[in-house]
């Protein structure tokens, strides 16, 4: 060790002494899961959201993303993994018993998308006739003429966490360092290596042909978070600083009210009069910037989210750069869970120096060196303007990461933190055992090179094995229950409308509603 990595482990040990049983017991974590609808030919499915899910806009649990052929499965903050997980799956199960009901669809395991139709006949999600729920379709709207439908298709797992007594400022010190080790979870975890070529089409690209129709990075972990993900030429003018609160709100308000020559020429609303997105500024909302971690406040009705966060701080942090799992039934584990617990607790308990220019770019780079050729013998990123191996840096994460394993073990009973950090050990020095490794050696070994071939057996496989777990009646009808209620709630939402829509909208993207720097904010 060198005398600076020596300082900073036992600075780590001293804060971890200073969290409680009782603290690391209060830990949280939440998932959001999408998964697109498609047809038993590997197709992607283009009938509207199952009306017996209930109300995409008011249900709190079953939901769509971009598509209306893209779901989102959302649980609560749960106190354990196994807790998560288990609301996962009867959320999951739930769905599958509606999707059996009403034809032979199936959720897709893969994080790259199925069979594509032309870009504009994925159809873009369906809120409703209320003012909200309009301005959630709009949003969708610009988004595709902004990026395309293609990329938005393209399906990952959201991992919300939060632990008690952690200020604003601690959050933004963990967020700095997951931006510096996120390449450590991408190679770990990435599960997207290849791709159906139907995805690239008309695109440039730096894929390689496996066969016709399918592409793929021979040392690829995760295309989701490399280059053909969700990047954005217009975002890489962002460079976003996340040393502050105000300093963050600060970079979005400027994106958010700062007029796009290339996004003005696209308008508000098109020759008909129907509308192209709900503004001509870099980003429309806040959700259009794409992070990899997000600081989140639970919103009020009507809210702005960075208003919420001004206001009343951070509350919580969404990971948002797993790849879901194609071998597992429901896109993840709890060993999985349990190590980006580690490395979160990792990130919030090392020391955190402020970020620089130099240092973003050295991170975006290094995100997408390991995106792209994470799994590359001796392959080397970017730290403080030198080189260094991957596999080096990793292990130095997962050493310092052992003392918060027992730490964790010891509040919980059990070794099932430590058995996560060894699985990890393991894949950091055996790249074949690595999910996107073992999506590849399927892919070429047992499905004649075709990625759809393989994502369409693990998601019929994945099927029959969740249509086989037991659902109690009452299960069942708790979540019929919450289905009708959805319905019902998004009426109430509907009549009560009173304002024009253009009116509703122009005083939504208004810059009045993000709220005041924490420093300027007036307390009565």
């Amino acid at each position: 060790m060198t005398p600076l990595q020596t300082r900073d482990a036992a600075m780590l040990q001293d804060r971890l002494k200073a969290l409680t049983p009782q603290q690391l017991k209060g830990m949280r974590r939440g998932i959001e899961k999408e998964s697109l609808r498609a047809q038993p030919s590997g197709a992607l499915a283009l009938t509207p959201h199952p009306a017996a899910l209930g109300s995409a806009l008011t249900h709190p649990s079953i939901t769509t993303d971009f598509s209306e052929s893209q779901l989102e499965l959302v649980t609560g903050a749960h106190a354990s993994p196994e807790a998560a997980l288990e609301e996962l799956t009867q959320l999951h199960q739930f769905t599958y018993r509606t999707l059996q009901d009403i034809g032979d669809e199936m959720l897709w395991v893969s994080s790259m998308p199925c069979g594509l139709p032309t870009d504009e006949t994925i159809p873009i999600a369906r809120f409703g006739s209320s003012n909200v729920g309009r301005a959630k379709s709009v949003y969708r709207m610009g988004l595709s003429h902004r990026y395309g439908r293609r990329m938005q298709t393209i399906s990952g797992i959201h991992y919300n966490w939060s632990l008690p007594g952690v200020t604003s400022e601690q959050y933004f010190a963990l967020i700095r360092n997951f931006r510096r080790h996120a390449f450590l979870l991408l190679y770990l975890f990435g599960a997207s290596p290849a791709v159906c070529s139907s995805f690239v089409a008309g695109r440039q690209h730096a894929l390689e042909n496996l066969t016709d129709h399918t592409m793929y990075m021979p040392h690829g972990t995760s295309l989701r978070m490399g280059r053909l993900g969700y990047q954005s030429d217009a975002q890489a003018s962002l460079a976003v600083s996340y040393n502050s609160l105000d300093g963050y709100a600060a970079s979005l308000q400027d994106a958010l009210t700062r007029p796009y020559p290339a996004y003005e020429k696209v308008g508000i609303r098109n020759p008909g009069g129907d509308y192209n997105q709900l503004a001509t500024t870099l980003l429309q909302i806040e959700n259009e910037f794409y992070g990899t971690i997000r600081p989140k406040r639970v919103i009020r009705q009507g809210e702005r989210p960075l208003h919420a966060l001004r206001e009343r701080g951070v509350e919580y942090i969404e990971v948002r750069l797993m790849d879901l799992d194609p071998f597992e039934p429901v896109g993840i584990n709890a060993r999985t869970m349990r190590f980006i617990d580690v490395f979160l607790l990792h990130c919030l308990l090392s020391d955190s120096p402020p970020d620089t220019p130099a240092e973003i770019a050295e991170l975006n780079h290094n995100q997408h060196q390991t995106a792209a050729r994470g799994r590359a013998p001796g392959v080397r990123l970017m730290r403080a303007g030198s080189e260094v191996p991957l596999v080096e840096w990793g292990g130095e994460v997962l050493a310092q990461c052992a003392p918060i394993a027992a730490a964790l073990d010891a509040a919980h009973g059990g070794t099932q933190y430590r058995d996560a950090l060894t699985a990890a050990s393991a894949g950091l020095a055996d790249a074949a055992t690595l999910p996107s490794a073992r999506v590849l050696a399927a892919v070429t070994q047992e499905f004649d090179k075709s990625f759809v071939k393989f994502a369409r057996a693990q998601s019929l496989k994945t099927q029959a094995a969740l249509q086989g777990l037991p659902l109690t009646d009452e299960q069942l009808a708790g979540f019929t229950a919450l289905s009708r209620e959805s319905v019902e709630a998004q009426k109430k939402i509907e009549a009560a409308d009173t304002l024009p829509f253009e009116e509703y909208r122009q005083q939504y993207v208004s810059a009045d509603c993000l709220g005041v720097a924490v420093g300027e904010a007036v307390h009565s």
